[in-house]
């Protein structure tokens, strides 16, 4: 019992840090895209190269131990990471805040599709249902988002497909591999790091306004920083909750951060509001509370059949 109280405790904390930190990199990524106009794929870099370097003082303080990885088989983990923050980033850089916020609500019905077609795993009619409302609300608004452009709507969709492969992936390959959540981001930040290392000169510029080295002024340097800091607890949090519990439990969970997100995305940076794109918000709300209460529903009944067992 006191270990089962005790594990509940850590995954409340996990949700805990990853719902804050979560919350504050998109406002924060967002601000920096606004006010400073940093380049993306650098910026992404940033956040890989502090997650990489948080992990290194934390298994240096006896956090965790490292533990040896053939490269190989974490190759497409690096690579589908590159694609999902860089993605998400340009999809938050090219969209308003709603539109990048109800995009990502689609990554629960694309891993459910991909578990299905993949893994064999099976879903209630109810739960797939749920999907229909979530679906239309994010069509609906991004319809008629008033900042609707195409390339933010490619990059969203690029972003969603790239982060469920991902959350699917950090599941399968931590128990694939026998390793945790801070072993398996250990090896694989810096390994993705190196890719986007290749990558960044081909698509930004080094020098000159808006280039990876500047001229840069001493706040947006810090920002920038800082935001590699916030994305270090996010990518952590990520991975030790998708871990411990589920990737469908990681974004049942992320439904919660979705309305504290869009308001904050409304109040701080003006985003404005059609009456379309709020039926949308409304309808994928409905979608998202419905799948919620189907899925507590189904584990719950789960319990009880386990515990009716002789």
């Amino acid at each position: 019992m006191a270990a089962s109280f005790l594990a509940d405790r850590r995954i409340v904390a996990g949700l805990l840090v990853n719902l804050f930190s979560s919350i504050c990199i998109v406002f924060i990524n967002k601000w920096i895209y606004v006010h400073y106009g940093f380049p993306n794929m650098t910026l992404t870099l940033v956040h890989f190269v502090v997650t990489w370097l948080g992990l290194y003082f934390c298994q240096k303080m006896d956090v965790f131990a490292p533990k040896s990885l053939p490269i190989r088989r974490i190759v497409w983990l690096a690579l589908s990471f590159c694609g999902f923050v860089a993605f998400t980033n340009l999809s938050l850089q090219n969209n308003s805040i709603g539109t990048y916020q109800l995009a990502k609500a689609m990554t629960t019905p694309v891993i459910i599709l991909i578990q299905t077609t993949y893994y064999k795993k099976t879903f209630s009619t109810k739960i797939k249902l749920t999907l229909v409302p979530i679906t239309l609300g994010v069509i609906l608004n991004s319809y008629y988002d008033v900042r609707f452009n195409l390339l933010g709507i490619v990059f969203a969709s690029l972003g969603v497909l790239v982060t469920s492969l991902y959350q699917v992936w950090v599941g399968a390959k931590q128990h694939e591999l026998q390793v945790n959540s801070m072993q398996l981001l250990y090896y694989q930040a810096p390994l993705s790091s190196a890719f986007l290392l290749c990558i960044v000169p081909l698509f930004e510029p080094l020098t000159g306004p808006g280039g990876i080295f500047g001229p840069w002024s001493l706040p947006a340097l810090m920002t920038v920083l800082f935001s590699g800091v916030v994305a270090f607890l996010v990518n952590l949090s990520i991975y030790w909750i998708i871990g411990n519990t589920s990737p469908v439990t990681y974004n049942m969970f992320g439904h919660f951060k979705f309305c504290i997100t869009l308001v904050g995305g409304y109040l701080l940076f003006h985003d404005p509001l059609s009456l379309n794109q709020a039926l949308g918000i409304l309808c994928t709300l409905a979608g998202i509370l419905s799948y919620t209460h189907f899925k507590l529903m189904e584990q719950e009944e789960g319990k009880s059949r386990l515990a009716q067992r002789p």
